[in-house]
């Protein structure tokens, strides 16, 4: 009973992402097809992903520029759009784009025994005075799209030199994703 039960757990850890990952595929191809009504299966990601890029040529011009600003300030001006739109906007633009602030991985030393935290660096410096020489740090959450910012003293806190994205997997995922970063010098040892 215990062979049947270890050999359906390791059958369920293969099978399931590959099994979620098919269906969250197949569901977007679908749901697309079906909203731009197109009879050929996969042409609605097509379309999607060649207007997705239209619009982002468009974006790096002046006309497609002062559209988006003027659409922009229209949302900034509905009470509860504005929340929504500014806190998307600023989450895609924290992972893309020319200002990204998930682009400084580092490591918190959180007590004197070695224990560390993974994040990133978002505000190197404080206007007020309380918080001199603090910094912010985002700690993202494994298995999550939620995390916490912290404001710890300077001198706790490490540059890795490392991938964002990579590091951000690796978060993610609870440390089970491989990264090069996880192999990156900390306090003189390799790790």
């Amino acid at each position: 009973m215990r062979t049947l039960t270890r050999s359906f757990a390791q059958g369920l850890l293969v099978l399931a992402p590959v099994a979620i990952t098919i269906w969250v595929v197949v569901f977007t191809v679908t749901t697309l097809d079906k909203w731009l009504n197109t009879r050929i299966p996969g042409l609605g990601i097509v379309i999607a992903a060649a207007g997705i890029t239209l619009i982002g040529y468009l974006a790096g011009n002046v006309v497609g520029d002062k559209l988006i600003s003027t659409l922009e300030s229209g949302m900034r001006r509905v009470p509860l759009v504005r929340i929504l739109y500014n806190s998307l906007r600023d989450l895609f633009g924290a992972f893309v784009g020319s200002k990204r602030k998930f682009d400084k991985p580092v490591a918190v030393e959180v007590n004197r025994h070695g224990l560390k935290v993974l994040g990133f660096l978002t505000n190197e410096r404080f206007d007020d005075s309380h918080l001199a020489g603090h910094v912010s740090v985002y700690l993202p959450e494994s298995y999550n799209f939620a995390g916490n910012l912290i404001v710890v003293p300077r001198e706790r806190v490490h540059l890795l030199d490392a991938d964002g994205a990579e590091f951000m997997a690796f978060i993610v995922s609870g440390g089970v994703t491989d990264m090069n970063a996880a192999k990156t010098v900390i306090d003189g040892q390799t790790v």
